[in-house]
């Protein structure tokens, strides 16, 4: 069964020069959903902290993916905006975010948080990586609809025609992530959070969270076009594949590190 992008319009609606774009309403869904369940996680547990506290670490987590996203994706992906257009680094409503990039900008602003605040650094990143994949299944059906990072071409029963791109018949690889990094991701982190965060061993679900992404992308970007500015690397790898490496490993050091694997 051969399907037919319906080439929606990136633009919900626009009212004079303001425009909402699907991609920034995935990222603000994924933030108040997150926040959401992070606050309902949290109530459940023997202790929890304060409401108030997780709506500062709101806007942090917030600052963290969008500036760290942003200069990740100039950085990785778009290096020549530097020096050609630097004005259009910050033209994020027209998206362009690296998800290394987001996850770099969380991580560190995250940690400085946890330090002013004096809470455990690994509780927070596990509440974090529980809603995560929330914006991420988001984000990757707004990539769907903005016919961005879509995939190679196959013989699949359920390829997908992008009538914008080209007439081939290619993997829906926006939707395939949105599957395994958002739907399935979830699931793992959310039942497995029930025992390990109940019995305070924090840090396992954030390792969860980069070891399972980490394979995840990793597999899945074999059905994904490469970036055409980039290429393969060392013919048959991406990007995307290499940035994902390092969090399978940090992932597995984090569970070396606490005793948790032998």
């Amino acid at each position: 069964m051969i399907i037919i992008h319906p080439l929606i319009d990136p633009v919900i609606f626009s009212f004079s020069f303001i425009e909402i774009r699907w991609y920034g309403f995935a990222y603000v869904l994924g933030f108040i959903i997150g926040i959401y369940l992070i606050k309902y996680i949290n109530k459940n547990l023997s202790k929890p902290i304060n409401s108030k506290f997780f709506d500062d670490l709101f806007i942090w987590s917030i600052l963290g993916v969008i500036i760290g996203g942003r200069i990740g994706y100039i950085l990785f992906y778009q290096t020549n905006t530097i020096l050609n257009n630097p004005i259009h680094i910050f033209y994020i409503w027209e998206g362009g975010m690296s998800f290394h990039g987001g996850l770099i900008g969380i991580i560190i602003s995250i940690f400085i948080f946890s330090k002013i605040k004096k809470v455990n650094f690994f509780y927070l990143s596990d509440l974090i990586s529980i809603a995560a994949p929330i914006g991420i299944f988001f984000g990757r059906i707004a990539n769907f609809i903005n016919v961005e990072l879509y995939g190679r071409s196959t013989n699949f029963p359920f390829a997908i025609i992008y009538p914008s791109i080209d007439g081939d018949t290619r993997h829906p690889s926006q939707l395939y992530e949105a599957f395994f990094e958002g739907l399935i991701l979830f699931i793992i982190l959310f039942i497995t959070s029930k025992y390990f965060l109940k019995n305070k061993m924090y840090g396992v679900i954030t390792s969860l969270f980069l070891i399972f992404y980490g394979i995840f992308r990793f597999l899945l970007e074999f059905l994904r076009e490469p970036d055409p500015q980039i290429g393969f690397l060392f013919n048959f790898l991406t990007l995307g594949q290499i940035l994902s490496v390092p969090m399978i490993m940090f992932g597995i050091i984090i569970l070396w590190k606490k005793n948790w694997i032998k």
